[in-house]
């Protein structure tokens, strides 16, 4: 009797060792378990982190808010939305334009945008200062030329370069190794200022036509290289103008769209040829946030046209640190465009 009862006593002891070790090696196999899955877990976001270092969800305006943008022009190549900008780099306190190279973004969605390293900088132009202004950034053919207004070394006043590449995030290299256009060619001189913010476009028939200015709106003819005039330098005639033409073609009808009166608003004028007659339609944009200056791109993308301008809405933000911004634009049954109207949600994501 006492061995049944010690055997039954040993019996249950091993069960409980057997049941105790049990129980350690599978909570030792949860705790590696456990840890691999947050090391796996970890790791992955590290790699998502590296993955989209470039990439910005940007939810409103300005749609790039950790450095100052302004001037934007843009272009839609493989069904993705490019915008170029300048790059206003003023310190705090200091009121003044310091701009010396130009910046691109991309996006699918226009809502994510994706930085790339700059693609051009003022003194990529040989035979300028340095000092950047705004510019226009087309395709041909195949390939991508970016005007820019720049200083000119000779001391002479700003004047217009082009540079080319065979990317759209460049790099970009000076087409012409000289300016296309320099204050000693213009029919009518207004002050050293008067080549800024170049825009182009090549028509139906293939035809380039380049609008730019300072005051006086001037325009000319390029050549099928699109690094030439071809013929002279024209001058239009335009209620308050500034700066900042923009020029686009929709179902016919020209648009010139550019900086009116100071501060700065946007004005536009339409026609059915471009040497015009050209027919003022008013306001299209007002004075936008804290910045006198204003330059608009327009664009359509899947279906949707956008208005792409630049205000003083980020900290610290102003007249010379801009930040660049999207709103939608709309056009009336008779080609007109309605008024702008900014706000800081800024658009949703494009399907």
């Amino acid at each position: 009797m006492i061995a049944l009862f010690c055997y039954r006593k040993l019996r249950l002891h091993q069960l409980a060792e057997k049941e105790r070790n049990m129980r350690l090696t599978i909570i030792l196999i949860s705790l590696f378990y456990w840890e691999s899955f947050f090391q796996t877990l970890s790791f992955g976001n590290k790699k998502a982190i590296m993955q989209q270092t470039d990439t910005t969800l940007i939810i409103g305006n300005p749609i790039i808010k950790d450095k100052y943008t302004a001037d934007p022009t843009a272009l839609v190549h493989d069904d993705t939305v490019f915008i170029y900008t300048g790059h206003d780099e003023a310190p705090v306190g200091t009121e003044k334009y310091v701009m010396n190279d130009w910046l691109c973004f991309s996006s699918k969605d226009m809502v994510n945008w994706t930085e790339y390293p700059s693609p051009l900088k003022a003194t990529d132009f040989k035979w300028s200062n340095g000092k950047a202004y705004a510019s226009k950034v087309i395709e041909f053919n195949g390939e991508f030329y970016w005007y820019v207004a720049v200083n000119h070394a000779t001391g002479s006043g700003s004047a217009i370069g082009v540079a080319k590449s065979k990317y759209p995030t460049g790099p970009f290299v000076d087409a012409r190794g000289s300016a296309l256009i320099t204050i000693d060619m213009l029919p009518k001189f207004v002050d050293e200022k008067a080549n800024l913010d170049p825009t182009v476009m090549v028509d139906d028939n293939g035809q380039a036509y380049i609008f730019w200015g300072h005051k006086i709106c001037y325009y000319a003819k390029l050549k099928k290289n699109l690094i030439e005039l071809d013929g002279p330098i024209k001058t239009l005639q335009l209620p308050g103008f500034e700066e900042g033409a923009n020029i686009h073609k929709r179902n016919g009808w020209y648009y010139l769209s550019y900086g009116y009166q100071m501060p700065e608003k946007v004005a536009y004028v339409m026609s059915r040829n471009i040497d015009g007659p050209w027919e003022f339609k008013g306001i299209l944009n007002e004075i936008a946030g804290n910045c006198e200056t204003n330059r608009a791109a327009i664009l359509d993308f899947r279906g949707k046209s956008y208005f792409i301008y630049h205000n003083g809405a980020l900290m610290n933000g102003g007249s010379h640190r801009r930040s660049v911004c999207i709103d939608y634009l709309y056009y009336n049954p008779d080609g007109t465009m309605k008024r702008v109207i900014m706000t800081s949600e800024g658009v949703k994501q494009a399907k």
